[in-house]
């Protein structure tokens, strides 16, 4: 987990770390360098931190960091150009969505790169247009990644090496549109697209692919509550979509996302929630109210919340 923690010396950058899923943490180093977001601009800062194995691992932001011995010591390793907004690492290849970006103008036009976790080079694997700027940006899952490019998705089976890019039902702006993709298997892929915002509500509708996004079929609509912020799949048949307005939802389908249900619902305001995800078919983790750019959101520090049944019930873990 990356945050940060009271210290005497800024940055406060902290990361702690897990061997038995919450039960006790333990403190790492971490690299000195602030937490942060890409619409701060080229300030070095970071927000992300994946890994490979349990002893390989990455710290991303406006630059990359590298471990090797299970973050007990970090280095600066090469980066791909401009700011990495999203990163993971899936078949043997870190991909990097990397963009240019500034506090005055945001994120332009993102380039998905590729090198191999071993180390090497980076090279472009194809230029995207992606909504929002940092996040689960690229989704992963049984060595298949997938990210949105506008109105299609492009999916890769091999870490990046080669692509294949498919149309989605969504493609008009303002009425509905591509927001959101989850892997939710070896071939099968969850779409959520969104349109009709109002007053904290949002029309949400569901497609899922059952060939990575070459055919599309109509699942399901969640609940209109929040704005969508993310969608991940233990399951083709488990989903999860988290949203945020006036409250902050985890909203849990065990049907194919025919029926939808709360199964988390917190009346915040709305920190909404962040790095939504699986590591297996059961358990899934999701960062709660996460950290803005000075290290809390409204003095409150985010939680880590777990479900060990798909999505349908989620517990928050105590540091």
């Amino acid at each position: 987990m990356l945050g940060t923690a009271p210290c005497s010396h800024t940055p406060c950058t902290s990361i702690v770390r897990t061997l038995n899923r919450g039960a006790s943490w333990r403190g790492l180093p971490a690299p000195v360098v602030p937490l942060g977001q890409p619409e701060n601009g080229p300030a070095a800062a970071v927000w992300g931190i994946r890994f490979a194995t349990p002893s390989h691992g990455f710290v991303f932001g406006t630059g990359l960091w590298e471990t090797t011995d299970g973050g007990e010591q970090w280095a600066k390793a090469p980066s791909p150009a401009g700011t990495i907004l999203s990163l993971d690492i899936i078949d043997g290849q870190v991909l990097a969505l990397t963009a240019p970006c500034s506090s005055q103008s945001g994120c332009g036009t993102a380039t998905l790169m590729r090198r191999p976790v071993g180390g090497g080079a980076w090279q472009s694997v194809t230029q995207l247009h992606v909504r929002g700027s940092a996040g689960d940006l690229i989704a992963t899952q049984a060595r298949v990644a997938a990210v949105l490019d506008g109105t299609s998705v492009i999916v890769t089976a091999n870490g990046g090496l080669s692509t294949l890019e498919h149309a989605t039902p969504c493609t008009t702006q303002g009425v509905t549109y591509a927001t959101l993709v989850a892997v939710t298997g070896p071939d099968s892929l969850a779409l959520l697209c969104s349109g009709g915002a109002a007053m904290g509500s949002v029309d949400k509708t569901i497609y899922v692919s059952s060939d990575l996004g070459q055919h599309w079929t109509k699942a399901g609509a969640p609940p209109r509550g929040g704005d969508p912020i993310s969608l991940a799949g233990a399951t083709p048949g488990q989903l999860v979509v988290s949203a945020a307005s006036g409250a902050s939802w985890l909203y849990y389908s065990g049907n194919g996302a025919a029926q939808w249900g709360s199964a988390y619902e917190a009346g915040d305001g709305g920190e909404g929630f962040n790095d939504l995800g699986f590591t297996t078919t059961s358990d899934g983790v999701v960062v709660y109210g996460p950290a803005l750019t000075d290290g809390n959101s409204e003095g409150r520090p985010g939680r880590l919340l777990l479900t060990s049944n798909g999505g349908a019930s989620w517990q928050a873990v105590s540091f």
